[in-house]
């Protein structure tokens, strides 16, 4: 009788343990595909975006838009993104790249896409830009080259040179390690249009380009405000 109710309690805690792994694992699952599923959203939805704040679309009437008409007005734009990109030099980009297209027009190994900011209102305003490296993969922005075109006029922004602690040659300096540029548009008059071209690539050339930048991923965003608000933005 003894040996019967020691088998059977041997039985039920083998049944239990297969239970609380069978749990144990399907919990795990759930939780895997809930990280896979956020971090999917945050690469995804955008690896580029550029944003307006709504005092400068609601009370100064500016906006953006891709084809700078005023039945194209949004305050959110988001550029499409290439699954892969090799290490290039500059003169590989195109000489017409500014005004090739509107919109995205990416092309082998770079990001490119253009937009306006449009003020449609009566009153000469003054905005902010900014564009802030929100995260990276390998450290893939050691290497990254962003080009912009403001009006027809190029810098080029690159991160500080690791080894000399200066700018790269022919490169504007990040401003930090998360925020590639902020600078100041003033007395942008009422009717106005500003046209510009944003270019992203890996610089060969640059010293910090090596293999262990392989399968490195970035994500940016430009913010466009009335004010400079150190980070905390109202969108």
């Amino acid at each position: 009788m003894n040996d019967v109710e020691v088998k059977a309690e041997t039985i039920y805690k083998r049944e239990l343990i297969k239970k609380i792994v069978k749990i144990s694992l399907l919990l795990l699952l759930i939780i895997i595909s809930i990280i896979y599923l956020v971090l999917y959203v945050a690469y995804q939805s955008g690896r580029f975006t550029v944003s307006l704040d709504k005092n400068l679309s609601n009370q100064k009437s500016v906006y953006l838009s891709e084809s700078g008409k005023i039945s194209d007005k949004t305050r959110r734009l988001s550029a499409e993104t290439i699954n892969y990109m090799d290490n290039i030099s500059k003169d590989w980009i195109p000489e017409d790249v500014d005004t090739e297209s509107d919109g995205s027009h990416n092309g082998d190994n770079y990001i490119a896409y253009t937009f306006y900011v449009v003020n449609g209102g009566n009153e000469t305003v003054h905005y902010w830009m900014e564009m802030d490296v929100d995260d990276t993969i390998r450290r893939v922005d050691e290497a990254i080259r962003i080009m912009i075109y403001r009006n027809g006029e190029p810098v080029v922004y690159a991160k500080k040179s690791e080894k000399t602690g200066d700018a790269e040659p022919d490169t504007k300096m990040f401003v930090s390690d998360n925020i590639a540029l902020l600078e100041q548009r003033k007395n942008f008059k009422p009717k106005s249009k500003d046209r510009y071209t944003v270019v992203v690539w890996i610089e060969g050339d640059d010293p910090e380009c090596k293999n262990d930048l392989l399968g490195g991923e970035i994500k940016m965003h430009i913010d466009i405000t009335e004010e400079h608000l150190s980070g905390k933005k109202e969108k």
